[in-house]
C-alpha cells in the first residue's frame, strides 16, 4: 500500500514550483490595477465611457429600451447586464444607471427614467424593482451605425457573448458629460461642459488642425455644470485646458430681497455641482450656532421640483447682506473648487490629455467610423447590385430560364443549370433567382428593380468618391455634428467671473459707454446709453427706472464698461467698483441692491461717484486731486493716489461733523476753479489753489457760507479754465433751468456767501442742481417718480446769472426734480425722437426773464 502512494507523492512534489513572493506579488498587483484602470475606472477617449456605462447603454438597445418605446423595469435591465456583460453587483449596475437619468448629476443625461431617482438633497433613489427607464433621445447618437461594422467586439467574461469596445458615438461625450474615477495609482475627474460649445471647438479644430489651444477657447468658454452656478476666476480652467490639470473654483448664485418689514434675505436659486442642499442648510445653521457667521437669523430650504433650487437665508435687521455672502463662500460649500485631471484610455493606455489632444482623438474616431461605416454600406450596396443585376439578367431570358428551372430535377441542378448557362450568372445570382417571387416577374416590377439598380449604382459610385476623398469625410462629419449641435445644443448653465488680475477680462467686455442709475433707496443698475434716446425740450420724458412708490431715482450719470468707479457716502466712506461688475438691467428695471455690491452700513447711502479710467496709471494718479463738499458748505482735497488701492471693505475719504453729510465728489488736476451752489439760488467761485491738499481723514475747511438751517449746497462743479465753451447750467425743482457764461460768476476767496445764480421764486422752486455743460452734450433729468428725459444742451438758452430761466421739462404738481447729469455725444444718429405734443408744450413755457439790482447782488456778495 505505501509503495503504491509514494510514486503519487513525488509527482505532486514536481509540480510546486518555487518563485520569489517579491515579485510574484509585483505580477499579480500590476495585473489587477490593470485591470482596474482598463476594465473600471477609467473612460475610453474614443466614447467617453467607462465599461459599466458602455455595457448599460448597449444592453438598452439589444432589450429594445429605445426613446420611443415603452418603460421597463430597472430591474430587467440591470439583470440582463450582470448576467451578460459585468459580472459584478447589481448595486454598482443600478447606482450608474440612476446616475445616468439624473439631470443633476448629468450635464446631458442618457437614461430617461420614471420614478424616484433621488433628489438633489441627498435623498436616495427607489429599489430596481419600482423605477423603470428607457434610452433617452441623446443617447441614440452614442448607438448610431452600431449595426454597420463601424466598431470591433470582445467576448464577455464566459465567452458565450460579444460586446462592444468602444460605442460608435457622435457626441464628444467625454468633454460634454465629464468622468470621474479612482484607480490604482491614478485617477480622472474630468468637468461636463456645454454641447454646443463642444461642438464648435470640433469643427474649428477640423477647418483648422493648427489651432492653438487659445484659439479653441473662443469656442468652448468653460465648464458648464448641470447645477449652474458661477466660475469664479479662468486661471485654473486655462490651465486644464492646456496641460490636463487645473483647479476651477465654483460659486453658486443668490440674490438679496428685501421683505415688506424691510428685513433682507439672502435667496440661493444654484448651489455647485454635486453639492447636497440639505448638508449646506444644516452646515450654515451649525455656524450660526458656533457663532462663526454673524447677522444671520434663519436658514430654510425650500427647494422643489417645480421651482428648483431655493434656499431662503432671513439675516438680522443690522447685518450687512454683502458681508453674510463673503462668510459663506469662505465657510460653506456655497464656493467649491474641483481638480481637472484629463486622464482617459487612449489606445488602451491611460494618457493625460489636454483640451486640443481630447477633441482630435475624437475627431479621429469619428474619421475611422465613417471610413467604416462607408465601408460597410459600399460592401451591402454592391452585395445587393450584384443580386439586382442577377435579376436583369433572368427577365432579359425570362422564358429560356422558366424553361430550364422546369426541366431541372432538384434546385441544386436548376442552380448549376442557370450558371452554366452562358449568361454570365454566378452561384449568388442563381440562387436569388431560384428565390424570385413570381410577381417580380411582371413589366411593372421589372422597371421597379431597374429603377433600384439604377440608383444603387449612383450610390455605389458615391461611397467610393468618400472612400477616395478625406475633404468629403471630414466634411461628413461636419454635418452630422452641427445636425446633434441643432437637435441637442442648448444654452450655458454655468456663468463665468474672471478675477480682477485676469486680464483678458477686457478683452471679453465689450467697451461702450453705459448709464448707471442709483434709487433713492439704493438699487443700482446699468443701462446702455442708447436706450435712453434724445427728446425736445417741454417733452414728457419717459420712465429711467420701475421703482416702488416710496423710491425714486438719485443719482444717474455716464461711464464706460472699462472704467473703475469710486463711491463716496454721505458718511464719508470711500468704496471701489469696475463698471462692468455692475448689474445690466433694461431702463425700466429696478436694478440690484447696492448691499450685494458693496459693503455698506444700513444707515449710509452712495452721495457721488467718480469716473476713474486706469487706477494702474501713475502718471494719472499722481496728478490728479479729489475735490469733496459737504451739505454744511465744508471743501476738501486729497490727492488722486490716496484712493488708488482699492480695499474690499472701504475707506475713509473725509471726516464728518455730527449734521453733516457727504454731498459732492468731483476729479481735478488742480487748476480748477471751484464752484459751490446753495439751494436758495446762491454760488461762488473760487481758485481750487485756495484749498490745500490734505489726507483721507482730515475734515476741510469752509467753501460757502450755509447761514440758513433751512439751506444747504447743493452741487459742486471744478470748472477747467482753459475750457471757456463749457458754461454754468442749473436747473430748479419745478423744472426750470438755464445756461450761464462760467466768466459772469466772479473769483472770491473761498468761505463767502456768493453772488446769485438763479431767482428762486414759488414757481421755479428750490436751486437742485448745478453742471459744468457743453453744447455738444446732452442733459438726463431724473424726476422722484422716476420719469426721465434727456436733451441737447445747445437746446438750453443761455441767460443771465441773476434770471428764473426756461422750463425744461413738464412735471405734474406733486412732482420734483431728483436729479441731473450731463452725457457726452458720440455720433449718436438716430436718436432724437419727437414727442407728441412737444413743441406746443415748447411754445407755452414761460421763458420770463427776471433780474437783479446791481446793489442786491453786492448784499449777497
Amino acid at each position: 500500500m505505501e509503495d503504491k502512494l509514494q510514486p503519487q507523492e513525488t509527482n505532486d512534489f514536481n509540480r510546486i514550483i518555487p518563485v520569489n513572493i517579491e515579485e510574484q506579488m509585483k505580477t499579480a498587483y500590476i495585473d489587477y490595477s490593470m485591470s482596474v484602470i482598463v476594465g473600471r475606472a477609467l473612460p475610453d477617449v474614443r466614447d467617453g465611457l467607462k465599461p459599466v456605462h458602455r455595457r448599460i447603454l448597449f444592453a438598452m438597445n439589444e432589450l429594445g429600451m429605445g426613446p420611443t418605446r415603452p418603460y421597463k423595469k430597472s430591474a430587467r435591465l440591470v439583470g440582463d447586464v450582470l448576467g451578460k456583460y459585468h459580472p459584478h453587483g447589481d448595486s454598482s449596475v443600478y447606482d450608474a444607471v440612476v446616475r445616468m437619468a439624473q439631470d443633476w448629476s448629468m450635464r446631458y443625461t442618457l437614461v430617461d427614467g420614471q420614478g424616484n431617482f433621488g433628489s438633489q438633497d441627498g435623498d436616495g433613489p427607489a429599489a430596481m424593482r419600482y423605477t423603470e427607464v428607457r434610452m433617452h433621445r441623446i443617447a441614440e447618437n452614442i448607438l448610431q451605425d452600431i449595426e454597420k461594422d463601424t466598431i470591433d467586439y470582445q467576448l464577455n467574461f464566459d465567452d458565450s457573448l460579444e460586446e462592444p469596445t468602444v460605442l460608435p458615438t457622435r457626441i464628444p461625450q467625454l468633454l460634454v458629460n465629464g468622468s470621474s474615477g479612482i484607480a490604482v495609482g491614478m485617477a480622472t475627474n474630468m468637468l461636463p461642459h456645454n454641447l454646443s460649445e463642444v461642438i464648435d471647438g470640433c469643427i474649428a479644430y477640423i477647418d483648422n488642425r493648427e489651432i492653438t489651444i487659445d484659439e479653441l477657447m473662443h469656442y468652448i468658454k468653460g465648464p458648464d455644470f448641470p447645477t449652474g452656478g458661477t466660475i469664479f476666476g479662468m486661471e485654473g480652467v486655462k490651465a486644464g485646458f492646456h496641460f490636463g490639470r487645473g483647479r476651477v473654483v465654483l460659486r453658486g448664485k443668490l440674490h438679496v430681497d428685501t421683505k415688506p418689514s424691510g428685513r433682507e434675505q439672502i435667496i440661493i436659486t444654484e448651489v455647485p455641482y454635486q453639492v447636497n442642499r440639505d448638508s449646506l442648510c444644516d452646515r450654515i445653521g451649525q455656524l450660526v450656532n458656533d457663532k462663526s457667521i454673524e447677522g444671520i437669523a434663519h436658514v430654510n430650504n425650500e427647494s422643489n421640483k417645480k421651482e428648483g433650487t431655493r434656499i431662503v437665508i432671513d439675516l438680522k435687521r443690522d447685518a450687512v447682506a454683502n458681508l453674510v455672502i463673503n462668510q459663506l463662500f469662505k465657510y460653506t460649500e456655497l464656493q467649491t473648487s474641483y481638480g481637472i485631471n484629463n486622464v482617459a484610455l487612449v489606445k488602451g493606455r491611460p494618457r493625460i490629455l489636454n483640451l486640443k489632444e481630447l477633441i482630435s482623438e475624437f475627431v479621429e474616431f469619428r474619421h475611422e467610423v465613417v471610413v467604416r461605416r462607408t465601408k460597410f454600406e459600399l460592401r451591402e450596396a454592391e452585395k445587393k447590385a450584384h443580386i439586382l443585376q442577377g435579376y436583369l439578367i433572368a427577365l432579359d431570358h425570362l422564358d429560356e430560364v422558366i424553361a430550364l428551372i422546369r426541366a431541372s430535377a432538384t434546385p441544386e441542378v436548376a442552380k448549376d443549370n442557370l450558371i452554366n448557362a452562358g449568361w454570365g450568372l454566378d452561384e449568388i445570382q442563381a440562387k436569388a433567382i431560384l428565390e424570385l417571387r413570381l410577381q417580380r416577374l411582371t413589366g411593372m416590377e421589372r422597371d421597379k428593380i431597374k429603377e433600384e439598380y439604377d440608383n444603387l449604382m449612383i450610390l455605389i459610385a458615391h461611397l467610393r468618391e468618400i472612400l477616395s476623398n478625406e475633404g468629403m469625410r471630414y466634411q461628413i462629419i461636419k454635418d452630422e455634428l452641427t445636425e446633434v449641435k441643432d437637435k441637442f445644443g442648448d444654452a450655458r448653465k454655468t456663468d463665468i467671473t474672471f478675477l480682477d488680475n485676469e486680464m483678458s477680462i477686457k478683452d471679453l467686455i465689450k467697451e461702450e459707454d453705459v448709464v448707471i442709475t442709483i434709487s433713492h433707496l439704493g438699487y443700482m443698475k446699468r443701462t446702455s446709453a442708447t436706450e435712453f434716446r434724445a427728446q425736445r425740450r417741454g417733452g414728457r420724458g419717459a420712465m429711467g427706472g420701475r421703482t416702488r412708490d416710496e423710491d425714486f431715482i438719485e443719482h444717474i450719470f455716464v461711464a464706460s464698461t472699462h472704467h473703475t468707479m469710486l463711491f463716496f457716502t454721505e458718511k464719508g466712506r470711500c468704496y471701489w467698483l469696475n463698471v462692468y461688475q455692475i448689474p445690466e438691467g433694461d431702463k425700466n428695471s429696478k436694478g440690484r441692491a447696492i448691499q450685494n455690491l458693496l459693503q455698506l452700513a444700513q444707515d449710509d447711502k452712495i452721495r457721488a461717484i467718480i469716473d476713474i479710467k486706469d487706477l494702474q496709471d501713475t502718471d494719472y494718479v499722481t496728478s490728479h486731486y479729489i475735490v469733496l463738499c459737504t451739505k454744511k458748505g465744508i471743501i476738501k482735497k486729497t490727492a488722486l493716489e490716496d484712493f488708488s488701492r482699492p480695499r474690499q471693505t472701504g475707506v475713509n475719504a473725509i471726516t464728518i461733523v455730527e449734521g453733516d453729510q457727504l454731498l459732492e465728489a468731483r476729479l481735478t488736476d488742480g487748476n480748477c476753479d471751484i464752484m459751490m451752489a446753495v439751494g436758495s439760488g446762491r454760488a461762488i467761485r473760487f481758485p481750487e489753489s485756495k484749498v490745500r491738499t490734505t489726507g483721507r481723514g482730515a475734515i476741510g475747511v469752509g467753501g460757502i457760507e450755509v447761514d440758513d438751517a433751512n439751506d444747504e449746497v447743493v452741487g459742486m462743479i471744478c470748472a477747467n479754465p482753459t475750457t471757456p465753451e463749457r458754461t454754468v447750467l442749473v436747473v430748479s425743482e419745478k423744472g426750470y433751468g438755464k445756461r450761464t457764461q462760467v466768466d459772469e460768476y466772479r473769483i472770491t476767496n473761498r468761505g463767502g456767501k456768493g453772488v446769485k445764480t438763479i431767482s428762486v421764486t414759488e414757481k421755479t422752486g428750490k436751486l437742485v442742481g448745478i453742471l459744468d455743460v457743453a453744447e455738444s452734450e446732452d442733459l438726463i433729468i431724473t424726476c422722484k417718480s422716476g420719469i426721465t428725459i434727456r436733451m441737447k444742451v445747445a437746446d438750453i438758452r443761455e441767460l443771465g446769472r441773476a434770471t428764473q430761466g426756461v422750463k425744461l421739462i413738464r412735471i405734474d404738481d406733486k412732482d420734483e426734480i431728483a436729479a441731473i447729469t450731463r452725457i457726452d455725444v458720440q455720433d449718436e444718429t438716430g436718436m432724437i425722437e419727437e414727442t407728441e405734443g412737444a413743441e406746443a408744450a415748447v411754445e407755452n413755457v414761460d421763458t420770463t426773464e427776471t433780474t437783479i439790482s446791481a446793489s442786491e447782488e453786492e448784499n449777497n456778495a
